[in-house]
């Protein structure tokens, strides 16, 4: 990292002027006998290169390296409500085992809740090699400044290298305020991360609308902070044998204490998760009306799948954006979806090619849904959905 400097002794107005001309993002003026380089400076230092000789230089800034073999370990949030552990913890422990296997660093769980001792046994079902555990009353009702505390207090106790969290609603609250105190960077949505030699996390996610692959990385900082969408990565099968150990973790009452009063707790109506589905139909802009949602809802009901939609059906009003399957949707895995309509977009493909089978319904015959299908169907929906849905009930058209 490095700064520009300027040197306000060898300033005067002749050079002033001159220096001003030759940003073209005009980030340099001069005020009250001060040359100053403003918040437009894109740093691409032709006020040093083509500048008067010495009165702009570019300093490079001293970072003291921190000392990677200090942090050890992978930690996973193992989120948990109500004596359930979150799906998406298993996930991450079957992805933290993986990339702990290229340093050889161990994997640990976090717990954080009241009433713990079936949870922690759970998780000793799952390959960890310790189970940090904050079990206390006050820490029954998940309140972020109280959590916050708890993993700050872990990080200072433990030192992991990484800290992965589910891209849940208590995920996306809690990790960003807990790397804030650590000053270290979080990349969120990650849909790949990779391991190093060096034990820096390769962080890849979807950026620009998702027309990108970023790949981020915090040389610099640990621990490594991240989150994950639910359904991304594949769980481990249950093991009958535990492994690790469990440390049991202690707080003061203070900062378990949370500023927030909890005056009463309303239970959510349960409503349908796409992502749990092990059958989807997904419908797109090929579907000319609204009122033709009738014929695929009675192929979905044969099928006895759940419906869902890409973007535009969810802005056109025709669904529920819980339906929605992509990056700003859900991401699903189920064990079947078909598409109908749909183009095949890099938001709405990253959001089901973990599907087991995938088939396609498009006229196009170059829709790039088609590059990830594994059945293609090239043709008009409406006639190849209804003789789908005559073969369904058992008769022929």
């Amino acid at each position: 990292m490095g700064f520009l400097k300027v040197h306000q002794e060898s300033v005067t107005p002749e050079i002033a002027e001159k220096m001003c001309e030759i940003c073209p993002f005009h980030a340099i003026s001069y005020n009250e006998g001060k040359l100053e380089i403003g918040a437009g400076c894109k740093m691409c230092k032709l006020c040093v290169k083509n500048g008067v000789s010495g009165v702009v230089t570019y300093e490079e800034e001293e970072v003291e390296e921190i000392d990677k073999s200090l942090w050890n370990g992978i930690a996973v949030f193992a989120e948990w409500e109500d004596g359930k552990i979150h799906p998406v913890v298993y996930e991450l422990l079957g992805k933290a085992r993986e990339l702990a296997k290229v340093n050889a660093h161990p994997v640990y769980a976090l717990l954080v809740g009241c009433g713990l001792e079936d949870a922690t046994e759970e998780l000793r079902h799952y390959g960890v090699d310790c189970v940090y555990c904050y079990d206390a009353e006050l820490l029954q009702e998940y309140q972020v400044d109280s959590y916050a505390n708890v993993v700050g207090d872990f990080v200072e106790k433990v030192h992991p290298s990484v800290m992965m969290f589910g891209a849940t609603v208590k995920g996306r609250s809690l990790a960003p305020r807990a790397a804030a105190r650590f000053h270290t960077g979080l990349t969120a949505d990650c849909t790949v991360l990779e391991m190093k030699d060096n034990t820096d996390l390769v962080q890849i996610r979807p950026a620009f609308g998702g027309n990108i692959m970023a790949q981020i990385i915090t040389p610099n900082s640990r621990p490594q902070f991240c989150t994950v969408r639910y359904k991304v990565f594949s769980a481990p099968k249950r093991t009958d044998e535990v492994s690790g150990h469990i440390e049991k973790m202690v707080l003061t009452e203070e900062k378990m204490q949370s500023k927030v009063q909890l005056e009463k707790k309303i239970e959510k109506p349960k409503t349908i998760d796409i992502a749990e589905a092990d059958v989807i139909v997904a419908v797109g802009r090929g579907l000319q009306s609204q009122n033709d949602l009738t014929l695929v809802q009675e192929f979905a009901d044969k099928l006895g799948a759940q419906m869902a939609c890409t973007r535009p059906l969810i802005e056109a009003g025709w669904f529920d954006p819980k339906r929605q399957i992509g990056l700003s949707g859900r991401t699903v895995k189920p064990k079947l979806i078909i598409t109908i309509g749909i183009s095949g977009s890099v938001q709405f493909v990253a959001g089901m090619k973990g599907a087991e089978c995938i088939v396609a319904i498009n006229q196009d015959k170059n829709a790039s849904i088609f590059d990830v299908a594994h059945y293609c169907f090239v043709g008009d929906l409406y006639e190849i959905l209804p003789q789908l849905l005559a073969q369904l009930k058992g008769g022929t058209k």
